[in-house]
């Protein structure tokens, strides 16, 4: 192999995207036998493919290993571009053929799940009663898997927080508010007759809580601390909003909720709101989008119908 530096041109020249599918399933797969077939290839072909690629990138992209083909330091990078480029390619297959039959485009959007129950509705009604054929697609995942999603080209943009500071270094953020957080419990929890719950009661019951690779859960943990209440060790971990109203109504539990979520279960009386001392302070979350990577027409008119509703709200003019 060369070892000489890669140009532009060169490798516009001679790159094709059978040789990234290739890339992207032998990482996955890690076995050449299974890439071949998932391809619809025979072996040799796409081990002399391989050779190919290789000798034109000058470097190794997978170790040889008897039992399986890892990507190498540097083959790992060049899977990972191309898994970008394969899913950019895809999402702009499905956009041209939409628009060749006359549709209007295509969103996909992630939200952690406060989000998805408050600003995403009234964004999507006012932007379907404007495209009504634009077609939505909404995944409700934690911010540190929507981040990763987005970095990848599987989303447009995401409505979040960051998890990692390299992340402000490659996103853009435009904020939308406060998520202010409450405790709750279920209609018939003996904690919910009380005026106020001292803080050692909080010890004595069982919690669902997020799990630990959340920022809510480090702000939680931060406040375990600062009210000298120990971590609870009786817990259940989810980020479904689903789990937590189930197991809030099947089980004495506590749980940590956006006040937003909950509000509809607080008028009915199925959940209370705890008046104790301990509390969490509000998460910032906002718009978060690729940096100097122009956004679709139809993205960008959402992220600017988000914003507006996340001005009216501060005005008071929304509930």
């Amino acid at each position: 192999m060369s070892g000489s530096d890669i140009s532009f041109s060169s490798l516009c020249n001679w790159l094709r995207l059978k040789h990234l599918v290739l890339i992207d399933t032998l990482a996955r797969t890690r076995n050449m036998h299974a890439a071949a077939e998932q391809m619809n290839l025979s072996q040799p072909a796409v081990s002399k493919m391989l050779r190919d690629l290789e000798e034109a990138l000058g470097f190794p992209l997978f170790e040889r290993l008897p039992r399986s083909m890892p990507p190498t330091e540097l083959g790992e990078y060049v899977a990972r571009y191309a898994r970008m480029t394969l899913n950019d390619t895809q999402k702009f297959v499905e956009q041209v053929n939409r628009l060749s039959k006359g549709g209007h485009g295509y969103l996909k959007v992630g939200a952690i799940f406060a989000a998805t129950a408050v600003v995403l509705p009234e964004a999507i009604a006012r932007i379907k009663a404007e495209r009504p054929l634009l077609s939505i697609e909404v995944m409700e995942q934690t911010s540190n898997q929507l981040l990763e999603m987005l970095e990848q080209k599987k989303l447009d943009l995401i409505i979040g927080r960051f998890t990692e500071e390299r992340y402000q270094q490659i996103f853009d953020y435009r904020g939308l508010g406060p998520e202010p957080f409450c405790l709750v419990v279920n209609g018939h929890h003996p904690l919910g007759r009380l005026e106020e719950v001292p803080l050692a009661e909080l010890e004595r019951w069982p919690w669902i809580l997020y799990p630990a690779s959340t920022p809510i859960r480090r702000r939680m943990e931060q406040a375990f601390a600062e009210f000298g209440i120990r971590t609870p060790s009786n817990t259940v971990e989810t980020i479904s909003m689903q789990t937590f109203l189930t197991l809030l109504q099947s089980d004495p539990m506590i749980a940590m909720l956006p006040e937003s979520m909950v509000q509809s279960q607080l008028q009915s009386g199925q959940l209370r709101m705890l008046n104790t001392a301990f509390h969490v302070e509000p998460l910032e979350y906002g718009i978060i989008t690729r940096k100097d990577e122009p956004l679709p027409a139809a993205a960008r008119e959402f992220a600017e119908i988000l914003l507006e509703f996340a001005c009216l709200r501060r005005e008071g003019m929304l509930d």
